[in-house]
């Protein structure tokens, strides 16, 4: 009887240690996921009131150059920070996810320019309901015990469809109808990537590793959830500014 008192109050005390162990954890996520959105909209900020900042991203023909390094340039950035998550120091992937939300926030900023010349307090709109989507879907994947890793495959091929879409916008202007369509989708797909990555950093999480490991996946999972965050602002924002 007493050693099946004594196992019960150990099992009792590993579970308790890992429920803190991943609380803990889910904060550091979400600390460095908010830290690169305040990090994004200081950057959009400063280069929304700063001429010199405009002038390097905005030619006589439209977009110069050097935005386009900056916006190709970021991309690559988080397709090999992802790919290395793993190999690099979590403090120097922490280093790379804040240079990366202060790119998307640069780059983000014609965007902005529009609503605020359109309507500014779509601003707010965009960025409430994003969060509200955001919360909705993260506490869903997080809470459900449904198995949501059958999305994986069509998430992924959504997302370079966007992707793919969003390149060629670039040299092929469409139409408000299709922009719509796709700003459309695009929340629909990050809003349920919120919710796959919240479900795959929990049992990454239940399956072990070390500190180091989870620190690393700490920075990665900020990285997928500011990602999801951001974008579906802007798909948002760009819905909400449709003329």
């Amino acid at each position: 009887m007493a050693t099946k008192t004594t196992n019960r109050v150990s099992s009792r005390r590993v579970s308790g240690n890992r429920a803190g162990g991943m609380e803990l954890y889910f904060k550091r996520i979400f600390t460095l996921m908010f830290g690169a959105v305040a990090l994004t909209g200081v950057a959009a900020f400063l280069t929304l009131i700063s001429p010199s900042i405009l002038g390097l991203l905005f030619s006589a023909n439209g977009f110069s150059g050097f935005y386009y390094v900056l916006l190709f340039g970021g991309l690559a950035l988080s397709i090999w920070t992802q790919v290395r998550a793993f190999h690099l120091k979590p403090a120097t992937a922490a280093l790379l996810l804040g240079l990366y939300s202060v790119i998307i926030g640069v780059t983000m900023t014609p965007l902005i320019a529009v609503a605020l010349s359109v309507n500014p307090v779509s601003i707010l709109w965009a960025f409430g309901v994003a969060a509200l989507m955001f919360a909705c879907m993260a506490m869903f994947g997080y809470k459900t015990l449904k198995d949501l890793s059958f999305l994986g495959t069509f998430l992924a091929i959504g997302m370079i469809g966007l992707i793919v879409v969003g390149v060629v916008s670039i040299f092929v202007p469409l139409g408000a109808g299709f922009s719509t369509i796709v700003s459309l989708i695009g929340v629909l797909i990050f809003a349920l990537f919120t919710a796959y990555d919240m479900q795959t950093l929990k049992r990454a999480y239940e399956y072990g590793g070390g500190e180091t490991m989870r620190n690393q996946l700490a920075v990665l999972g900020a990285l997928h959830l500011y990602i999801s965050f951001i974008a579906m602002f802007q798909y948002l924002l760009s819905l909400f500014n449709r003329e």
